[in-house]
């Protein structure tokens, strides 16, 4: 299981090279998600270290911000795992720092919008239920 989308960094010596990240990280994605073994959690990403500063805010994101932050990360990691090995995940406590947990839930919700329901029923509870083997009816 691949965490918090692989982690693409964005402080230190990351930050200010978001696109640079982006298309070393992306690349990286798609080699792994060739290993038909390897899942991924989609999330993670209100923690400091992927350097979207959501934590600097006078106010919090909206899940809409949240969502267009974070689309591009979470698109490629389904484009390439597909939705049968790709999974939402939450990230609190740690990511309370940057976003409530409604709107973590939510930007989840308009990232996923175009997808079928079966894609829905797949990242939101199916691609967990059968990877970590939980017996959850209806799913």
């Amino acid at each position: 299981m691949l965490d918090h989308v692989g982690g693409p960094i964005g402080l230190g010596r990351y930050a200010g090279k978001r696109d640079e990240v982006f298309a070393e990280w992306s690349g990286r994605i798609r080699e792994l998600a060739a290993c038909p073994n390897v899942h991924v959690k989609l999330g993670g990403l209100g923690m400091r270290m992927f350097g979207f500063d959501l934590h600097t805010r006078e106010l919090p994101p909206s899940s809409e911000e949240l969502a267009a932050a974070w689309r591009p990360y979470i698109e490629t990691c389904i484009a390439a795992f597909g939705p049968e090995r790709a999974m939402f995940e939450s990230n609190f406590p740690v990511d309370k720092g940057s976003c409530s947990y409604a709107a973590l839930w939510n930007a989840f919700k308009h990232i996923a919008a175009g997808c079928s329901a079966a894609e829905k029923a797949a990242l939101f509870a199916g691609t967990a239920n059968r990877f970590y083997r939980l017996d959850t009816p209806g799913i």
